[in-house]
């Protein structure tokens, strides 16, 4: 069975008996059991998560700047290539937090923190977290960290903004160093961060394994504790995500193609439509790299040195699917936990995610880690995450269909063949 059916029958398992237990909470052994083996076995699941959000969050943001920087250097196409990512990135999270902010799929939900423990935090300092937000200009300074050490450290409890331009700055200034150096061909450190990047996935890998097994004792407890009434939410937090990609995909790219890449969107989409449908099977930006450019070069015309060094990097660099994702599950699980997020969070959970689409990893569930500090950062009980987990494989498939249409899209806007205009 493959590991999205394996997760679904978890997510469906622990709903039902869960909720066949709920009216029995009095009983001794049940209760126990809930919480000596289904608390601890959730718990597991999010740790090893957590354990490998620094190291894979500033390994990635690093080589992708060294990358995007070093390839055809810092001219036209890197700068270009920069330009439309963060760009189209901007556009797609503000979409899916203002599709959260307007339906307000999570909305009317009372769920005790209690069952959402994180070691530091319980109800009273989420609601402090919310009330006592920093202002738009102190938040704006210290993102720049006065000790990345100490952002690292502090990174699970707020400060994972601070590492991450720690990390973009640092990747930055090996591509310079190693620009400035004439005997230095490739930097040995590079190699080290790649080891990590790729140990850093291992491990989400791993930890995906036993998902299934997590997703049922997490929502096991959430159903053994509350009923079925907090999963109701789930089908309208997955519309909205959709709904959200939709718009990115047929009016935000449609735009782009047309007016900045003077190509027919019908065309485009048509050319495109064997690696979307590849992309939405495989649910991995970075499997889809060979097909992508493989649809770039003999059905879109594009220049295969430009197309190439932006498909390449935005397999790791654009997520703009990904970046939806995580601002509507950020603001979802908000509204569900009743943390109401001032307007300098939002823009903070905005910049956040903008910045992780560079850093997510191009696999299945490599989002996970990110929104999770994402949620800490603002002050949501990163457990919630589990609520989504069920339905995540779905919707990783639709955002992943995004993420590599939104390559090509890129790839199109940079490059400078246009095409004939007959096809306009």
């Amino acid at each position: 069975m493959k590991n999205h059916y394996k997760l679904m029958l978890g997510l469906i398992t622990g709903i039902v008996l869960g909720a066949f237990v709920h009216p029995y909470q009095e009983i001794y052994w049940i209760q126990k059991t809930n919480e000596l083996l289904m608390v601890p076995i959730g718990q597991i699941f999010l740790r090893l998560l957590f354990m490998i959000v620094v190291p894979m969050v500033f390994s990635a943001l690093v080589l992708g700047v060294y990358d995007l920087a070093k390839n055809q250097g810092v001219g036209k196409v890197a700068s270009k290539t920069l330009f439309y990512t963060v760009i189209a990135s901007t556009f797609s999270v503000v979409i899916g937090i203002g599709l959260v902010n307007f339906f307000r799929p999570g909305q009317g939900f009372k769920v005790d923190t209690s069952l959402f423990q994180t070691t530091k935090s319980n109800i009273e300092s989420i609601a402090n977290n919310a009330k006592n937000s920093k202002t738009f200009a102190q938040a704006m300074v210290e993102i720049i960290p006065k000790n990345p050490l100490e952002a690292a450290v502090k990174a699970l409890e707020g400060e994972m903004l601070a590492l991450m331009f720690c990390a973009l700055f640092f990747g930055f200034a090996f591509y310079l160093y190693q620009k400035n150096a004439e005997d230095v061909k490739e930097l040995k450190i590079m190699g080290i961060f790649e080891e990590v990047f790729n140990a850093s996935l291992k491990i989400v890998e791993l930890a995906m394994k036993i998902a299934p097994i997590a997703v049922f004792a997490i929502v096991f407890n959430t159903a053994f504790k509350f009923g079925l009434g907090i999963f109701e939410s789930l089908f309208y937090f997955s519309a909205v995500v959709i709904l959200g990609l939709l718009i990115q995909q047929f009016v935000v790219y449609s735009a782009l193609l047309k007016f900045v890449a003077k190509r027919s969107p019908l065309q485009f989409f048509a050319d495109t439509k064997d690696v979307m449908l590849y992309a939405f099977s495989t649910s991995s930006s970075n499997a889809c790299l060979p097909k992508s450019i493989e649809t770039a070069e003999q059905k879109l015309k594009l220049t295969p040195s430009v197309s190439r060094f932006v498909l390449t990097v935005g397999a790791t660099a654009n997520q703009n699917g990904t970046a939806l994702f995580e601002g509507v599950t950020v603001l979802f699980l908000a509204q569900v936990f009743g943390v109401d997020l001032s307007t300098t969070q939002q823009l903070q959970v905005v910049l956040m995610c903008i910045i992780a689409g560079i850093g997510t990893a191009g696999v299945p569930g490599g989002s996970l880690p990110l929104i999770m500090i994402i949620m800490n950062g603002v002050g949501i009980p990163a457990e919630g995450i589990a609520l989504i987990l069920g339905v995540d494989r779905f919707l990783d498939m639709c955002r992943t269909t995004l993420n590599v249409s939104g390559d090509l899209v890129i790839a199109a806007l940079v490059d400078e063949k246009k095409p004939n205009p007959a096809t306009l």
